[in-house]
């Protein structure tokens, strides 16, 4: 539930509110806004006390939320959400941010050439996976330790925050310690235990869709973060499971509107694991541009045939230069902004 406050309400008009809903048993939160001042209303059926706060001094009117996502939802946060990682603003504009590295950390030399390369083509953070989870127990699953150990340099090296997935609660304190974003990949996208988890960091955090989740499970992940007082969160469209097998995905790119009029959170587009071909990538990259994310993650690696994960899906470091150069002339003709780190 969402309670409305005149302009001319008083503080004490305000704290009388929040009082009065903590003494029902429900969690209040004050929504300053530009253009009006809210308090929020969180816990099991709030609406229960709405006739009541509705008459308190100060009080225009109490408003039930009505989608079962509530701290994500435009009603109760209008203006969008801009999320900044190392100096680099996700959402909020019209800057275009787009995420660059391989799936997988394999050696110093591999992160640090693709990490060059990727900084000198105008990417604005670097991605890389220490910890990757696998279908296969016998598929390689990163580096771990040493893997952020490498991360921390190449972003020492390059000046890139560095984004990359963490797997287990238990793991979420020393990948927090190297990373300037938290990943929660898609067979993670209902562990609530780690959502809950990267959220009290406090740290941005990228929420990959589940492969199979609907808009609306995908945002009530995305409540479990905030819900934990964190809202640095930005949603990352990577393709659902369909029927179809000809892409390793079907790219919903439909959700990137329809997610931006239901929430306020930035939306990025992942065309690599969306698409599973390297030729099919760029097209993508360009849809989700013209669809109006707020950026791309894009995996690249300096030979992506002997890649140890998602090498048929890597670009090489020429193509990523190329594509990038493709998408700076398509944003100057749709008044987007291609944004670099800021150093």
């Amino acid at each position: 539930m969402l309670i409305l406050m005149h302009r001319q309400a008083t503080r004490e008009d305000v704290a009388n509110v929040v009082a009065h809903v903590r003494e029902r048993g429900y969690q209040p939160v004050e929504l300053p806004g530009t253009d009006r001042l809210a308090i929020g209303v969180l816990g099991s059926n709030p609406s229960r006390i709405r006739d009541a706060v509705a008459a308190l001094p100060g009080v225009v009117e109490a408003i039930p939320v009505s989608k079962p996502f509530k701290q994500v939802a435009r009603e109760w946060h209008p203006e969008p959400t801009v999320v900044t990682v190392g100096g680099v603003r996700f959402g909020g504009g019209p800057a275009f941010v787009v995420a660059a590295g391989p799936c997988a950390v394999e050696s110093r030399e591999q992160m640090v050439q693709t990490a060059e390369a990727v900084a000198a083509a105008g990417a604005s953070v670097l991605r890389g996976g220490a910890f990757k989870p696998r279908t296969s127990p016998y598929a390689f699953r990163g580096l771990g330790d040493e893997g952020l150990r490498i991360l921390q340099e190449a972003r020492e090296r390059t000046g890139l925050p560095v984004v990359t997935e963490v797997l287990t609660p238990g793991d979420v304190e020393r990948v927090a310690e190297v990373a300037d974003m938290l990943q929660v990949g898609t067979r993670n996208a209902q562990n609530f235990s780690l959502l809950e988890a990267v959220g009290d960091t406090g740290k941005p955090i990228l929420l990959k869709r589940g492969l199979s989740n609907t808009v609306e499970e995908w945002l009530l992940s995305a409540e479990y973060v905030l819900s934990r007082g964190n809202a640095n969160v930005v949603l990352c469209e990577r393709g659902i499971r369909t029927f179809e097998t000809a892409t390793r995905n079907t790219l919903d790119l439909s959700a990137v509107p329809l997610v931006q009029s239901l929430s306020h959170l930035p939306v990025v587009v992942d065309p690599s694991h969306a698409t599973g071909h390297r030729h099919l990538v760029r097209s993508m990259a360009r849809a989700g541009l013209a669809a109006g994310a707020d950026g791309l993650i894009i995996e690249v690696h300096p030979h992506p045939d002997e890649a140890l994960s998602d090498g048929p899906q890597s670009l090489t470091l020429q193509m990523f230069a190329e594509l990038m150069e493709e998408l700076r002339r398509l944003a100057r003709a749709l008044d987007r902004e291609m944004v670099g780190a800021a150093h």
